[in-house]
């Protein structure tokens, strides 16, 4: 790809978020997500998924350590989304799930979410549905290559020793 090209792209990028920039806007989003932040809506997606989890499950999920894990689920907590409850059979293990009020929050997201997926796709033929679910798989799957070569560079620290 020549520079032009890549100017084209870059241009063509920034035009395309300003004009989807208003279905970003926290106007919209504010009501179902209750300013949540990433990790607690992926606790949120968890939980709503498997029902319970145990802090480690969440903490690996997320991709964070176990310590900011209890953080973010005690704020959960604390604002009556979650609950933390030990098991009878071995009072060790503590799960975490979904109160009423969390599933309700989830249920929202995903009736939100799945409102636009359904308008979108209202307008779409069976072939560029077809071509659209493959496009972005490829940008999926590019993305994710990305994120390993950044973890490659991110391992490698030189230590001088005098």
């Amino acid at each position: 790809m020549n520079k032009q090209d890549e100017l084209r792209l870059q241009e063509d990028a920034f035009q395309f978020i300003e004009e989807i920039k208003e279905l970003l806007s926290p106007d919209i989003w504010n009501n179902i997500l209750l300013n949540c932040s990433k990790n607690e809506i992926l606790i949120f997606w968890l939980l709503y998924r498997k029902t319970e989890a145990n802090m480690t499950e969440i903490a690996e999920y997320i991709h964070v350590p176990l310590n900011t894990a209890t953080g973010i689920v005690g704020k959960l907590e604390k604002n009556e989304f979650i609950t933390r409850e030990r098991l009878k059979e071995d009072k060790r293990v503590v799960v975490i799930r979904l109160t009423e009020k969390g599933n309700a929050q989830v249920k929202a997201l995903v009736d939100e979410i799945t409102y636009y997926a359904m308008q979108t796709i209202s307008v779409f033929s069976k072939g560029e549905m077809e071509l659209f679910f493959k496009m972005s798989k490829r940008v999926v799957e590019v993305l994710k290559q990305g994120h390993k070569r950044e973890e490659k560079k991110s391992t490698i620290r030189k230590i001088t020793i005098e």
